[in-house]
């Protein structure tokens, strides 16, 4: 999505400093600056917003080294009005570290005169935020860092009645990092679900059925399902004890949602496990 060329900065602020200004007439309809951002580099309009209620962002935070934070996700597509006076890249890095300085933040990394990287810790909240220049634009991503809210609560009895009326179950509470097949320690609580699920049902066998969202190329997703999947089986054997002939790992991808793709609420919900009856 972002080209290697493009320059990268890094900040959290709650305000700018001089150099920035307000809101354009010609913003997209819907979008605004966000509050932490409550003026932007002169000459520039919003093109595009989209904000999500938890998702991952990876912030670069040392060589080689980036920190995933996750929470309500906000990103901002700025673009310049007139290419003859866009702002130099240092430009936009000063003013940029003026206002982490100014915010009390911390300059986490920077690098050469193109990238610096902060957060901002107050009142018990943690924000960090990244802003890319390049090509005449500015985009922006603020993370308000936050555990995501559980709304789906993982119970053997629940599964049980799924699988009895309709043949599967979908699990939420297994958790695993954006793009990868390790299963999360937070992921305990579900995993003992299940296993109480089995345990009350002796002669049970299930196939662990491994879901994605649509986010990427098909072939990846269905690869990083069945490894999922495959995580799911090996952690309810190795470590909860279930027979390993009483579970098969199967991966589905993106084939089977049970909600739409469009927005991160319909997504979050085709991220899943789902146990169906053998």
């Amino acid at each position: 999505m972002i080209k290697s060329k493009r320059f990268w900065i890094t900040a959290v602020v709650f305000f700018f400093t001089t150099g920035l200004v307000s809101a354009a007439a010609s913003d997209q309809k819907g979008c605004a600056d966000h509050p932490v951002f409550p003026t932007r580099m002169a000459g520039y309009s919003i093109s595009k917003c989209e904000t999500k209620d938890f998702e991952a962002f990876k912030f670069e935070t040392g060589k080689r080294e980036k920190t995933v934070v996750e929470g309500r996700c906000t990103m901002l597509t700025y673009r310049i009005d007139d290419r003859s006076k866009e702002p130099s890249g240092l430009a936009v890095v000063r003013n940029y570290e003026n206002a982490i300085k100014n915010a009390k933040g911390t300059i986490v990394f920077t690098n050469s005169s193109w990238i610096v990287n902060g957060k901002i810790e107050k009142g018990g909240k943690e924000i960090w935020a990244q802003a890319q220049k390049g090509n005449g634009q500015i985009w922006l991503t603020i993370v308000e860092k936050a555990g995501m809210v559980q709304e789906i609560e993982a119970n053997a009895e629940a599964f049980g009645n799924d699988i009895k009326s309709t043949g599967h179950a979908a699990v939420y509470g297994i958790y695993f990092d954006t793009g990868k097949a390790e299963v999360k320690p937070e992921s305990q609580a579900a995993l003992q679900e299940v296993v109480k699920l089995l345990s009350s049902n002796p002669g049970m066998k299930l196939l662990v059925v491994g879901h994605t969202d649509s986010v990427g190329q098909i072939e990846a997703n269905m690869k990083l399902s069945q490894a999922r999947a495959e995580a799911v089986v090996k952690a309810l054997t190795k470590s909860h004890g279930v027979a390993a002939n009483r579970l098969k790992a199967q991966g589905a991808g993106p084939i089977a949602p049970v909600a739409t793709n469009r927005d991160e609420t319909g997504r979050a919900k085709n991220r899943r496990v789902e146990l169906v009856e053998l």
